[in-house]
């Protein structure tokens, strides 16, 4: 299923199951993701779809478009830093990229070709949570 095809519907249309609104004492965190369930998903940005991916919402919906954002600048600052992004994208559970594997094999052709200096520059372990996800694809295969 290609799922940037749904890019004027929300993540409450798309995924209904979790379309509770948040308690009245609900953190900002809890608030910020229930307004951006209710965005279309072509709208959202960079920094929506980090804290979605770091929040593991809908991601089968969310991942497609973070991948599409990060082929063409694979350390985009989202954020809080550059590479933040990829590396909330890779964080995301081997369970969900079992259910896309064809994105995952073309963001693991992107990482692996990232000069070493570029991944050098990034925080402190992302070079072992990219190999850990390259490793991770390769074993799906």
């Amino acid at each position: 299923m290609d799922h940037l095809l749904h890019l004027g519907r929300t993540l409450d249309e798309l995924d209904p199951s979790h379309r509770v609104p948040p308690a009245s004492d609900a953190t900002h965190l809890v608030r910020k993701v229930h307004e951006l369930r209710r965005v279309p998903l072509g709208e959202l940005g960079p920094a929506d779809l980090h804290t979605l991916i770091s929040q593991q919402v809908a991601l089968p919906y969310v991942l497609p478009l973070a991948v599409r954002l990060l082929l063409e600048e694979p350390l985009l600052d989202a954020y809080f830093y550059q590479g933040d992004l990829l590396l909330a994208t890779v964080n995301a559970p081997a369970s969900t990229w079992s259910l896309l594997p064809d994105l995952g094999a073309r963001l693991r052709t992107v990482i692996t070709a990232l000069p070493e200096a570029v991944v050098a520059d990034l925080p402190r372990g992302a070079a072992e949570e990219l190999a850990r996800f390259v490793a991770r694809l390769e074993s799906l295969r």
